[in-house]
């Protein structure tokens, strides 16, 4: 991580060599086509190149739609931004995969994808502990190898896998993830993960950045050590939970529908201590979960 400047600007070098921006911004929940597009007009003057969506998000149409308006507007080109989607745990399999691609695609309206992921390691309308889960997780990941080669993907990953899941692929494919998105924020943080991920050249990238704040629980951004960090910062929350990801490699998709919060999100001028890096880890004791938990998945 560079010692000076916006840590907004950095960008993540994949293990192939493709660079990715490490703030994005997240479009989860946001269903209405005229708020989207608001939202990525924020954005793009701000400076995110980075937009992650998913099948089951159900924007990906309005998502393309912006894009198309919105590129010429800021001057910028197809190739300025990096597109994040993810196949749909309904579409687990190697047929339904490579199907789902092409309806995804065609959805955003691009002829490649910059990162396409395995959105969660169980299938839709199978019992979690089916092991019937692993051999499609397998089945898909041969596909996602297959839209890789091919082009169609210039980055390929998985989001919600835990150590196992990602050994599993590993192990029957000899391919790598070259990402994987999971729920990473102080109050849940998993050192081993990190490590493995580390290990094995797998950036990881956080979702829930701010807690639960998505399901109106703000118990993270009222820690006492948060409010006391931000303050000495002259920071917000949000900043500090976001500068403490990206300190420790961890790239960050924060969602808002607020111009000067999508705008604050992604100017992090500044370093936090190592001593203050230490206090947020320690809120990990809590062990607070609050996204959807992929351990339970044969």
């Amino acid at each position: 991580m560079p010692g000076e400047g916006n840590l907004g600007d950095v960008k993540f070098i994949l293990r192939n060599g493709v660079k990715m921006p490490a703030v994005g911004l997240g479009t989860y929940r946001i269903r209405n086509s005229e708020v989207l597009y608001r939202t990525v007009d924020y954005a793009l003057e701000a400076g995110y190149r980075l937009f992650d969506t998913a099948a089951v998000y159900q924007n990906e149409l309005f998502l393309g739609y912006a894009l198309r308006k919105l590129l010429p507007k800021h001057g910028l080109t197809r190739e300025d931004v990096f597109i994040t989607t993810k196949l749909a745990p309904a579409d687990l399999g190697g047929h339904l995969a490579a199907d789902a691609f092409r309806k995804s695609s065609d959805n955003i309206g691009l002829d490649y994808i910059d990162l396409y992921l395995i959105h969660f390691p169980g299938a839709a309308n199978i019992n979690a502990q089916n092991p019937k889960n692993a051999e499609l997780r397998v089945e898909t990941w041969k596909e996602f190898i297959k839209l890789y080669d091919q082009g169609k993907a210039k980055a390929i990953g998985v989001s919600n896998f835990t150590i196992r899941h990602l050994t599993e692929l590993i192990e029957a494919t000899d391919v790598v993830p070259m990402v994987n998105q999971i729920e990473w924020h102080p109050h849940y943080h998993q050192d081993d993960m990190l490590q493995f991920c580390e290990s094995h050249n797998i950036r990881i990238q956080a979702y829930c950045s701010f807690g639960g704040l998505a399901v109106s629980n703000n118990t993270l951004m009222e820690e006492s050590i948060v409010r006391e960090i931000y303050g000495r910062y002259k920071a917000t929350p949000a900043q500090v939970l976001l500068a403490w990801s990206l300190q420790r490699g961890v790239a960050v998709i924060p969602k808002s529908l607020t111009p000067h919060r999508i705008k604050s999100n992604i100017q992090i001028n500044f370093r936090l201590s190592q001593e203050d890096l230490l206090r947020l880890d320690s809120l990990g004791k809590a062990n607070m979960k609050y996204a959807w938990d992929p351990h339970c998945i044969a």
